[in-house]
């Protein structure tokens, strides 16, 4: 709003002292840290207080785990502190008429919409039991279903595909290297970069970057014979779902332990920060020969929005946490980095940077099959880990949480590293 008001003075010849500041992203990149900081630290400790008074408490399974009764009582829902300070700064400063700005803000409102939705159910189940007499365990049927929470998934996933697929101003631009002009002179970009013209030419069929290869750009159509590519479309949105529910998935897995995934989530938002602005700047595209993607600016004020709405939520929960996010924030953070890698056209790096994410699912997914195998094989269930996800496995060796949290920080920031010199090796 701030952007679009001092650009409409700027066009009415309006000259307000500062208000040139606001043409430069990096400025609002800056503002929207700064701000998204504020507004999470001031207004987290607020939303603390109101969760207290109403009693919206996590409850605990005895699982066993060192420190788990203290945490009995900790407000929960915290995610609404990191949506409204992600969507403040992106409100405030950037433009709202980019497709990628709606796009991501539309994610942050749906996943955190549905995750609110979920807490608030098992909330009031909680509730009636307590009002019953009856004892209320975690983990009984209450909240939403598992498959109404992955239709939100879906959603989100069908949404993000549809609107690279058919927005014009979200596609991936290749240069043109043929001799004259394109046959078809439709989706044609001229830039002038160092005196020269350079010519690009629209993506028509979704591509991709692939990481270590030197002819690094893909083709989703490639994976199809000649005579289906037609539905490459179809092909692309499926692998778009996937990627959103899988991370998606993989972050509200993680979320057990103080910590761990607010600061894993802005490490990921640092390394995607770059990548954003790399492949939007045409002269780094050109100096690490990587695709150019125009339009990419203002989504560095979304994510600039988001590692200060994760750094300031982990204020207060950090160890020990005095407010968790919940699946409110929890949800909400995995679609939205999912989404991002998506946009800057990384998303086969996901593997990579969302490595922990990627290692607690499977160790779940390990555990439980193993389990199953083993007891129909053996008549009795045996564990590959002491607990699932590998995070409990870790505190049931007798390590500290912080230490765990800390540690699994320092494997996201190796993985994240690793990514980005993805961008020099192949």
């Amino acid at each position: 709003m701030f952007y679009h008001f001092f650009e409409w003075l700027r066009l009415e010849g309006v000259k307000v002292p500062g208000g040139a500041l606001f043409q430069f992203i990096t400025f609002r990149v800056l503002l929207a840290v700064i701000l998204s900081l504020i507004v999470s630290t001031v207004f987290g400790k607020k939303l603390i207080r109101f969760l207290k008074r109403k009693q919206i408490g996590e409850t605990v399974r005895d699982l066993g785990l060192a420190g788990e009764q203290q945490k009995k009582g900790t407000p929960t829902m915290g995610g609404l502190i990191i949506i409204l300070a992600i969507l403040v700064p992106t409100l405030l400063l950037a433009d709202l008429s980019k497709a990628y700005i709606r796009l991501l803000i539309f994610s942050t409102v749906w996943l955190g919409m549905i995750g609110f939705i979920d807490d608030y159910l098992k909330l009031k189940a909680k509730r009636m039991a307590q009002q019953q007499g009856i004892a209320y365990k975690k983990g009984d049927k209450d909240g939403l279903a598992g498959w109404v929470k992955i239709l939100g998934q879906v959603v989100l996933g069908g949404v993000v595909a549809a609107t690279l697929l058919c927005n014009s101003n979200t596609k991936a631009w290749r240069e043109y290297t043929g001799p004259g002009m394109p046959s078809d002179s439709t989706g044609i970009k001229t830039v002038n970069y160092n005196g020269t013209q350079r010519l690009f030419v629209e993506a028509k069929e979704p591509i991709t970057t692939i990481p270590f290869v030197k002819s690094h750009e893909f083709n989703y159509s490639k994976l199809l014979p000649q005579g289906l590519r037609m539905l490459t479309w179809v092909l692309y949105t499926v692998v778009i779902i996937f990627i959103v529910t899988a991370v998606s998935n993989g972050a509200n897995i993680t979320d057990g332990l103080d910590g761990m995934v607010t600061g894993i989530s802005a490490i990921i938002g640092v390394g995607l920060g770059i990548f954003a602005y790399a492949s939007g700047n045409i002269r780094l595209a050109d100096y690490l020969n990587i695709m150019y993607i125009p339009n990419l600016g203002e989504l560095s004020i979304y994510i600039g929005a988001l590692i200060g709405a994760c750094v300031g939520f982990l204020w207060y929960n950090s160890y020990p946490a005095q407010v968790f996010m919940g699946d409110t924030g929890s949800l909400m953070l995995g679609g939205v980095l999912a989404a991002l890698a998506i946009i800057v056209r990384k998303e086969l790096l996901i593997p990579i940077f969302c490595g922990v994410f990627l290692v607690e699912n499977l160790s779940v997914m390990i555990q439980v099959s193993y389990f199953k195998y083993t007891r129909k094989k053996y008549g009795e269930g045996r564990r590959v880990f002491l607990m699932s996800p590998l995070h409990h496995h870790y505190q049931k060796l007798g390590y500290h949480e912080s230490k765990i949290a800390v540690r699994f920080w320092i494997v996201t920031i190796l993985c994240v590293i690793v990514s980005i010199v993805t961008l020099k090796i192949r």
